[in-house]
């Protein structure tokens, strides 16, 4: 699931009755989009619950599901969703299924209280392991054989598990850009800023990603003036010139922040740009290269190829241009 790979990968989501929608959404809203913005059906996924019938969620939405879980030896992997009162729904059948599929399973994950699931039927031994942070020393007592540790999410091995809703879609993102690099990640990432009615000035909306936490506004800065210099990019050199600091603290600075050169980022930020633009108009890409920073058709469909996989015409050729709605 982690390697660099454009073919389709396929997810059985096994969520269990009182989970909250937002931890559905934190799942499956980042692969969706990551579908719609790469054009590709990079991500598909089965829903299960544990009898077969609609998951009564803590909100009174019922979620539909493909059928019950009732594994054989499928490889894919396993998502196990749960919030609330997961104790009610851990029959010792369930534990046994969950043991007898995670022999087969390439990752199996716990997602909030599914961690708590996973650690009961003894999938997490030796592991490293979250749980949500009020339950930390709960989970740790409990537990004593699984390694618990206070962080958002942990990816060990063929396990992974989230502390609640947004750490997994911190996750969802980080596996996102495993898979399909920095630039589709940021792009989805992107889809989920929100910006407070009103907001004016210098206020930036940021994502909130596993490998995005911005803490330094210089970072902050700099991407907000990279954002308004997408069609005439400016070097390095002057964006650090123009917030005040050396080209080499811009370096360190950016890669603390999120994980990743001030030159990547530019550049994923100006062929994300381009992408929209090639599946959203009917712009020449002459034109469309100019809009973004680049001094040639040819060095545009260069670096555009060597992102995404595929030429500009290649995208437009097998696209319907879909709606802006994310």
């Amino acid at each position: 699931m982690f390697d660099s790979n454009t073919s389709p990968v396929m997810l059985d989501l096994l969520i269990l009755p009182e989970t909250n929608l937002i931890l559905v959404a934190s799942v499956i809203e980042p692969l969706r989009l990551a579908n719609r913005v790469s054009g590709l059906e990079l991500y598909r996924w089965r829903i299960m619950s544990p009898n077969g019938q609609p998951i009564e969620t803590k909100s009174h939405i019922p979620i539909p599901v493909d059928g019950a879980f009732q594994p054989g030896k499928e490889e894919e992997p396993l998502f196990v969703l749960s919030s609330h009162n997961w104790q009610r729904h851990a029959t010792s059948e369930l534990k046994r299924l969950l043991a007898k599929s995670a022999r087969h399973r390439s990752v199996v994950a716990g997602i909030e209280s599914g961690t708590w699931l996973l650690a009961d039927a003894a999938l997490l031994d030796s592991f490293s392991a979250t749980p949500h942070w009020e339950d930390y020393e709960e989970f740790a007592t409990a537990y004593p054989n699984v390694r618990a540790v206070r962080e958002r999410f942990v990816i060990d091995g063929k396990r992974i598990t989230t502390g609640g809703s947004l750490p997994t879609l911190d996750l969802m993102l980080e596996l996102i850009r495993r898979r399909h690099g920095y630039s589709l990640a940021l792009e989805v990432s992107r889809q989920f800023i929100y910006e407070q009615g009103g907001a004016r000035g210098t206020t930036v909306a940021m994502p909130s990603t596993g490998s995005i936490r911005l803490a330094d506004p210089r970072v902050s800065e700099a991407m907000r003036m990279m954002e308004e210099h997408i069609e005439q990019p400016l070097s390095l050199v002057r964006l650090a010139r123009r917030i005040g600091l050396s080209e080499r603290r811009l370096q360190s600075l950016f890669t603390a922040a999120i994980g990743a050169p001030p030159h990547i980022h530019y550049l994923a930020l100006r062929l994300n740009a381009a992408r929209r633009k090639v599946i959203e108009t009917r712009l020449a890409f002459a034109d469309i290269a100019a809009a973004t920073g680049f001094n040639s058709a040819s060095a545009f469909s260069r670096s555009y190829r060597a992102h995404f996989r595929e030429s500009p015409s290649d995208t437009r050729k097998r696209l319907v241009v879909p709606s802006h709605r994310t």
